[in-house]
């Protein structure tokens, strides 16, 4: 048996490539949206505004175009949503102390129970010279880096 769900072409549901699309009122006014969720997904990944039908009282059936172009741009948000996640528990500074150029590193794990955070300086090599642990709060700019490799890599002060 196969864990694929099942393909649905009707005017306000539609199933296939990973994704379903499904028009639905709007709470917000008289008109309808379109809701994409990704297979496996409870909540929907993009909600966005649905055209009006002839009628100007239902919606306009999907179709196939329509259908192509609402899984291309819920796969795009959804991308874009990933990285600006992994840039934000992932920075990275290069910063030059002591005349020489250090990579400081910041790595969020964003553990809902307990949060934590490492923060790792490399030389120009990759090598590794110091790792501490900090909060997770703990702030990564120019500032904060120089003042972390200038000071010996102790635990830095907010961390």
């Amino acid at each position: 048996m196969s864990d694929t769900p099942e393909k649905i072409q009707e005017p306000r549901t539609w199933r296939s490539d990973g994704w379903t699309a499904q028009v639905i009122k709007n709470e917000d006014d008289d008109g309808w949206a379109v809701a994409m969720t990704k297979d496996g997904q409870s909540e929907p990944a993009l909600v966005g505004p649905w055209t009006m039908g002839r009628d100007k009282k239902n919606p306009k059936p999907l179709d196939s175009n329509a259908f192509s172009t609402l899984v291309k741009t819920a796969s795009e948000f959804v991308r874009r949503s990933e990285q600006q996640l992994h840039a934000s528990l992932h920075q990275s500074i290069a910063v030059t102390a002591g005349g020489a150029r250090v990579t400081v590193h910041l790595d969020i794990e964003p553990d809902e129970d307990n949060p934590s955070a490492t923060l790792s300086a490399r030389d120009e090599g990759d090598d590794l010279l110091a790792e501490v642990r900090v909060g997770p709060s703990f702030k990564l700019n120019r500032s904060s880096a120089v003042a972390w490799v200038e000071g010996g890599f102790g635990k830095p002060k907010g961390g």
